[in-house]
């Protein structure tokens, strides 16, 4: 009995696979480089451009909070043997604070900006996304794969189509 089911699903297996191959003939199929495409898009440039200009203020101010605590610090080394205790206390103390401040104002700079970075790249992946399968309508593909794809022959790879429409929806 085992052995009728095991036969019987041999055989079945094997129609699959003369059937599915010669349905497959049908299919259009692309793929789209996904880090090409992310590299290349014209948003990119612009959500990095907005990036620079939010966040460029605040990192003058960083750099500017840097000099002053360097400067404290060449102060310090230059004149702490001449310094009486107390002062040189209070220098050593305002330099520890100073210090402690800017690692924290730079740990949330850091966090700030990897935020706003990951919500441009989510925006800019979603766009792709967009225009992917706007792209796969209008030329009626069957299947579009986009990451995880190893290689794909220029036969599919559609990816320079894909950056057309990326740049032609692309408005400054």
């Amino acid at each position: 009995m085992y052995k009728l089911i095991a036969l019987g699903g041999v055989f079945l297996l094997g129609c699959v696979m003369v059937i599915a191959p010669a349905e497959a003939v049908d299919l259009k199929i692309g793929a789209v480089n996904a880090v090409k495409l992310l590299d290349e898009a014209p948003q990119k440039g612009a959500a990095l451009e907005r990036l620079k200009k939010e966040f460029e203020l605040r990192n003058r101010e960083l750099v500017a909070k840097q000099k002053e605590l360097r400067e404290l610090e060449d102060r310090f080394n230059r004149d702490a043997a001449i310094m009486s205790e107390a002062d040189r206390q209070a220098l050593e103390r305002d330099i520890l604070n100073q210090n402690r401040d800017l690692k924290r104002d730079q740990e949330i700079f850091r966090e700030d900006y990897n935020i706003r970075r990951n919500e441009e790249f989510r925006k800019l992946q979603e766009e792709i996304a967009k225009a992917i399968v706007s792209l796969a309508e209008r030329k009626k593909y069957d299947l579009v794969v986009y990451e995880g794809v190893i290689y794909a022959s220029d036969k599919v790879d559609i990816t320079a189509d894909v950056l057309k429409l990326l740049k032609s929806q692309y408005k400054p």
